[in-house]
């Protein structure tokens, strides 16, 4: 294998295309031939404005000898969570039942081909021992050594974080539905995942979601020229932006807003 993310047209994929990681992408060849040499993948899913995704890739990714392992021991995929948001909620969720933690990113999982389940996860890894955390290097060969002689219990965890992701997994929408039951629906949805206290969708990390902040506002906007009412969804959307405007996720100094909050209430900004 060699690195393939030059023929990307992804910023973040671009950044790893010089790397001598043999990078990949998420398609199904890949997840095939490692399932078929039963190498087990390493997933990183990170975005360009991650200040820890740069750190990671200039003192880890960049490196000769960190590489040669990485390319010796397991199949290397890179995901920009931009451009496969479907795949970083999955994983995420994944990480953050593992480890029990909120996470972050770099978002970096260690996966069976197989069943196309994580073993072990984590965000940023230093790329020398610190506070008792070995560095990259050394913890890449302990999870390979881990993978390939305690494979048994590995699959047992693994089954166990599947019973769990299926049900937080959301209900397949019905693909004949018309227009109104399906914008019903995404409304609905964000409904279920509105925090009323702080603002806001979910109730860890904060992100703006603009794109949900303005499908409330064509639902509202919708509902009024229809003649009816969507008190509720102007409301959901009021709530999130006055939260922002006051939180910590706001420059109050010099205007603008941080990426995302890494509390429920908008406190504490990631600076990047």
């Amino acid at each position: 294998m060699q690195n393939t993310l030059h023929q990307q047209t992804s910023l973040y994929l671009k950044l790893h295309a010089e790397q001598p990681v043999h990078w990949q992408t998420w398609n199904d060849d890949v997840l095939a031939e490692a399932k078929l040499q039963d190498r087990p993948i390493f997933l990183s899913v990170g975005y360009a404005g991650s200040h820890w995704c740069q750190v990671m890739s200039r003192e880890s990714f960049s490196d000769p000898a960190t590489a040669s392992v990485l390319n010796e021991h397991f199949c290397c995929i890179k995901v920009d969570r931009e451009e496969r948001p479907d795949l970083d909620k999955i994983y995420l969720s994944a990480m953050q039942l593992l480890t029990q933690q909120g996470g972050g990113w770099p978002l970096n999982l260690f996966i069976d081909p197989q069943t196309e389940l994580p073993f072990f996860a984590g965000t940023y890894f230093p790329a020398q021992s610190q506070n008792g955390q070995p560095g990259f290097a050394d913890l890449l060969m302990r999870l390979f050594e881990a993978y390939d002689q305690q494979r048994e219990e590995l699959t047992g965890q693994s089954e166990k974080l599947a019973n769990t992701l299926k049900q937080l997994a959301p209900p397949v929408l019905d693909p004949k539905m018309d227009d109104q039951a399906l914008i019903d629906a995404c409304r609905a949805t964000l409904a279920e995942r509105f925090d009323s206290a702080e603002g806001g969708f979910g109730h860890s990390m904060k992100f703006a979601m603009p794109g949900s902040i303005d499908r409330l506002l064509q639902h509202w906007a919708y509902c009024r020229r229809a003649k009816s009412a969507d008190k509720d969804g102007l409301e959901m959307v009021m709530t999130t932006l006055t939260q922002m405007a006051r939180g910590g996720i706001f420059d109050h100094l010099g205007g603008g807003f941080f990426r995302y909050a890494q509390d429920r209430q908008w406190r504490v900004p990631h600076f990047e």
